[in-house]
């Protein structure tokens, strides 16, 4: 066990402003600066020495200081590949100041060559690695690489999060991670790469002890599993949900709980029910394409021969909204994709689609496979187009790699899929039809207990929130006033219990709507530059097409 002292300030890069996951409108909507926590860094510094002194400043909350860079003896920082720009600009100016930087992290992880400057690099999961790390600091050394084995920690081992670092009101809800890795196998995702096929769990009782210490803390509200899928150990989720049951009900559910999950959560009854009952209301679905020989390709077998439209309608009808992921640009699109996608995410009643580019990931087998076939742009391609626009994600930066089909198709079919979808009629039309399908997901009334007051069918305390919406849409979107009253209006009529849902939906357009038409615009630069033969792939095949064409 350490004996010295350290002052460790921990660091989370900013997201970019042009991002799906940057939702500012919503923050401001509840008064929060961020979405979610920082949990990887906050589970770093639960790992560090009990002697070493812990700070952490999120620099989407705030920026860090000089007096944040006087107190620091060591600066630890990282995060996804979205983070990137932010990363790298913050090591250089904290090493400029005299600061030993230490970064890991998923994107470090995945391409290491960017952080070459860093004075420590440590590489996969920190849970293998950190003791080696903390004995090196302590040694006197202040550079060096430190690599994780692969897929070896037992995350049942790993600690509470260092939850008390970061103020609850900074934030729109604070997350928990139950598993790493997932069992599938498709080629475009790095998440099987980082953490493997075989998905490591807590137990049940670790879970519920991170729980409580939020619940200790006073926090109340919105927990996300952020794990990257669920239900990708079917047998742990279900011995893990009944605990998870009886907490919530003997606290008065104090949580509402969010996850991703792959679509085959729709086969299974008893994991449905277990989860409406521990009471979550969102979940995250990738389905990526409505096209079976697309899916096949990909090797996302698990959502092919399905019906997915079902599918999604049974995850509401176990109290679930569904958000999904979509993809354009896939090698099997032997034809334009949109009209097939939107009808699809219509028949589904899918309001929030991430609907991006393909990109392919560093250590992907797509990736892989694409350097072989001689497609694949040099990772300076990708990184020169973050910092021409200091920022962006897959939805305006995607396709790093020389399609199959003219690239101004893709980009022109991914064009009308955002402008169709995110049309006020389309978004509110869809966002109404979820709601119907919606199973209330309130937690069951207790016998004796008083009924909550309510004024037009909605609840008292509700109404706070849903004048703020309000307010926001007259200033931001005033001409689309009427849409919002209407969905609410039709939850609050036909199915109210699932009115706080709904209206959670109806405030994501407020982030939705301007973005969409951001990514629209850029698509559309981008379609000109090729009509203008402007555009040169960095393979050195020109891609013309005039506009008569």
């Amino acid at each position: 066990m350490s004996t010295n002292r350290c002052n460790v300030l921990l660091v989370s890069p900013k997201y970019p402003l042009d991002t799906f996951w940057n939702n500012k409108a919503i923050c401001r909507l509840s008064r929060a600066h961020h979405t979610a926590i920082p949990l990887g860094l906050l589970t770093v510094a639960a790992l560090l020495p009990p002697g070493w002194t812990c700070r952490m400043v999120d620099r989407n909350v705030r920026d860090v200081t000089e007096a944040d860079l006087a107190w620091a003896d060591l600066i630890m920082t990282g995060g996804m590949n979205v983070q990137r720009l932010d990363c790298l600009d913050f090591i250089t100016w904290a090493q400029a100041r005299g600061k030993v930087v230490a970064v890991g992290g998923p994107d470090v992880t995945s391409e290491p060559d960017f952080y070459g400057h860093a004075d420590f690099i440590v590489l996969g999961e920190a849970e293998v690695i950190i003791q080696e790390f903390i004995a090196a600091w302590e040694a006197g050394q202040r550079r060096g690489t430190f690599k994780a084995e692969k897929f070896k920690v037992d995350v049942a081992r790993s600690p509470v999060p260092r939850f008390d670092l970061v103020r609850r009101t900074d934030y729109l809800y604070f997350a928990v991670q139950f598993s790493r890795g997932c069992p599938f196998n498709c080629e475009f995702c790095d998440i099987i790469e980082l953490y493997g096929r075989n998905p490591r769990v807590k137990s049940p009782e670790q879970m519920i002890g991170e729980l409580d210490a939020l619940y200790r803390a006073g926090y109340r509200g919105h927990v996300d599993f952020v794990d990257d899928n669920f239900i990708g150990n079917k047998r742990a989720v279900k011995r893990f949900l009944p605990y998870l049951i009886a907490w919530q009900e003997e606290r008065d559910y104090p949580f509402m709980f969010s996850t991703e999950a792959s679509v085959n959560l729709a086969d299974d009854d008893e994991l449905l029910e277990l989860m409406r009952q521990a009471r979550f209301f969102v979940v995250f679905v990738g389905i990526e394409s409505p096209n079976g020989d697309t899916l096949v390709a990909m090797q996302k077998k698990q959502n092919a021969r399905r019906n997915l439209a079902k599918s999604v309608h049974k995850i509401y009808h176990a109290g679930m909204f569904v958000i999904a992921g979509f993809i354009v640009g896939f090698d099997a699109e032997r034809g334009s994709i949109a009209e097939e996608m939107v009808q699809c995410i219509e028949d589904s009643a899918i309001a929030i689609c991430m609907v991006g580019l393909l990109t392919a990931l560093a250590n992907t087998q797509l990736t892989a496979r694409l350097k072989q076939e001689g497609r694949m742009f040099p990772p300076a391609w990708l990184m020169q187009k973050v910092h021409e626009r200091r920022g962006g994600d897959q939805c305006t930066l995607g396709l790093n790699f020389e399609t199959l089909r003219p690239r101004r198709d893709v980009l022109a079919d991914y064009k009308r899929v955002v402008d169709e979808i995110y049309s006020p009629r389309a978004y509110f039309g869809r966002l109404s039809r979820a709601g119907r399908h919606l199973r209330c997901f309130g937690p069951p009334l207790k016998p004796g207990a008083e009924r909550v007051p309510q004024f037009v069918g909605i609840a008292l305390r509700d109404w706070a929130a849903l004048m703020r919406l309000m307010s926001a849409v007259l200033l931001k979107q005033p001409l689309l006033l009427r849409y919002y009253f209407k969905a609410l209006d039709i939850c609050r009529r036909e199915n109210p219990g699932a009115l706080g849902a709904v209206a959670i939906m109806c405030a994501f357009y407020l982030h939705l709507r301007p973005f969409s038409r951001m990514v629209s615009a850029s698509i559309a630069r981008q379609v000109n530059d090729i009509d203008e033969g402007v555009w040169q792939t960095p393979l050195g095949s020109a891609e013309h097409h005039t506009k008569a064409a």
